[in-house]
């Protein structure tokens, strides 16, 4: 409704996977699961439940009636217990079972971690997408000359294919987290009020065996490999923030790609894809802006600030539980997924289409590299018999003069000024054949093909297919 406000991320960014998957469909669909699992296990353990409560349960887990449970929470003040009086409107038969021995963090902590899980494993997928793109663009330009910048001022030579394995290598360290975080996560259970299961040692009248059954069907059933040894009311909080701390990783990896990609394009090195009838500026008609990395790196500042939220909500949560964590985990778990995927997109869509202007590359290094190729000349004057320092000191003033005249606009004339000098001992050509880019780029092609080499296996695993940003 376009006279109400609506995250820009919900109508902008993300993705419509993620967007249904933080759902209110999905989420009280989970929590219906998680009623019937626990039924069903109850069942099966000698507790009071039917088979046909199971299955009335189970027919109706899609059958959500949200007007009936906003209004029975307007009158309880208890979302959970709203739509457990809106799930036994539709199975009657088991209204009377629903939730049995269970508190309302078992749905809404243990829905939260397989809807997290969902997530996490689609932003792999997306992650992947954008390892793949710069594999490809990497391995194409591995070999291609392009001038280095330490504290953005020239440096020595690399390869545009080295720089953009860089970009490539902070995004596997993300994926590295990533897998550690999914196989490590686990669910709550069904643990009661304050983690003690004490009201399951009064169902099943001491039996802990069957509390243990009961906890690893739940898990089972939801693919989860266990769940966590202790807990208060709810999971341990500190596990939002390894989860936060993640999407942070990503959003870290992809502004200083970003970032960098923004830098190259004001020197005309690098451009991101610019569409036949997309519009730079309203003024300045002329402007081709790298509107989407300057995307990415905005959506990134907000999700590395998001972050923060997590380690603050878990410090405070005190004794077993507090609930100032709830409202605020409603907003900064679901939006910090969305904005992880939304800079993803965008990141597929940047280096699918990442494009080299070749030629400004080689003007930018033929203006740097008499410079940089300085200490070769020199050990090559002294091979042929010079003095080392007497030769240090002559590129030393002859450098800054060329650089004097640069500054006034005049081309370098450094290997002339070199060749002048009898006691260099080589004559500008031979100064000139020493120019080669390619001498200078170290082992920055064989960098590339070993690291790519490494991940091929990683590579191999992401979709052939990228992201279409929507706006």
């Amino acid at each position: 409704m376009l006279d109400r406000y609506e995250s820009p991320l919900a109508s902008r960014y993300a993705s419509d996977y993620m967007l249904g998957l933080f759902s209110a469909t999905t989420r009280i669909q989970t929590w219906r699961r998680l009623w019937v699992a626990l039924a069903r296990a109850e069942h099966k353990l000698g507790l009071p439940v039917t088979q046909a409560q199971v299955d009335e349960l189970e027919a109706h887990v899609a059958d959500i009636d949200f007007e009936c449970a906003k209004q029975r929470e307007k009158e309880v003040r208890h979302d959970v217990m709203a739509h457990i009086y809106a799930y036994g409107k539709v199975a009657p038969h088991a209204a009377g079972i629903i939730h049995l021995g269970a508190t309302s963090c078992y749905v809404t902590d243990n829905a939260d971690m397989i809807i997290y899980r969902d997530a996490l494993r689609y932003l792999r997928g997306e992650l992947l997408k954008v390892i793949a793109c710069l594999a490809k663009f990497a391995e194409e330009y591995k070999d291609l000359p392009t001038l280095g910048y330490t504290h953005y001022q020239p440096a020595q030579l690399v390869t545009v294919g080295k720089r953009a394995a860089l970009w490539m290598q902070d995004l596997v360290s993300d994926v590295e987290e990533l897998d550690f975080l999914l196989d490590t996560i686990k669910l709550l259970g069904c643990r009661g009020t304050t983690g003690t299961e004490a009201s399951f040692m009064e169902l099943f009248e001491g039996d802990t065996e069957k509390i243990d059954r009961l906890n690893a069907m739940i898990c089972k059933e939801f693919g989860f490999e266990g769940y966590f040894a202790l807990s208060g009311q709810t999971y341990p909080r500190k596990f939002d923030s390894r989860i936060l701390n993640c999407l942070s990783a990503i959003a870290q990896s992809c502004y200083r790609m970003a970032n960098d990609i923004r830098l190259l394009q004001h020197d005309r090195q690098l451009e991101e894809p610019f569409e036949k009838n997309q519009i730079g500026s309203s003024a300045m008609a002329y402007k081709r802006n790298p509107m989407r990395s300057e995307r990415i790196c905005s959506l990134a500042r907000y999700l590395i600030a998001d972050a923060m939220n997590a380690p603050m909500t878990a410090c405070v949560q005190f004794m077993e539980r507090t609930l100032d964590d709830s409202a605020n985990r409603r907003i900064s778990l679901p939006e910090g997924f969305l904005c992880a995927d939304a800079i993803l997109r965008l990141a597929q869509n940047v280096t699918d289409g990442l494009r080299v202007n070749e030629k400004i590359i080689a003007a930018t290094i033929n203006e740097f590299l008499p410079f940089i190729a300085t200490e070769n000349l020199l050990m090559e004057a002294v091979k042929r018999g010079g003095d080392r320092q007497a030769l240090h000191e002559v590129i030393r003033v002859c450098s800054h003069e060329a650089i004097a005249k640069m500054k006034n606009g005049e081309p370098c004339d450094l290997p002339a000024r070199l060749a002048a000098h009898p006691e260099f001992g080589m004559t500008e050509a031979e100064i000139n054949a020493l120019l080669d880019p390619k001498l200078y780029i170290g082992r920055c092609p064989e960098q590339v093909t070993r690291y790519l080499e490494a991940i091929r296996p990683l590579i191999a695993e992401a979709s052939t297919e990228t992201a279409e940003i929507n706006l």
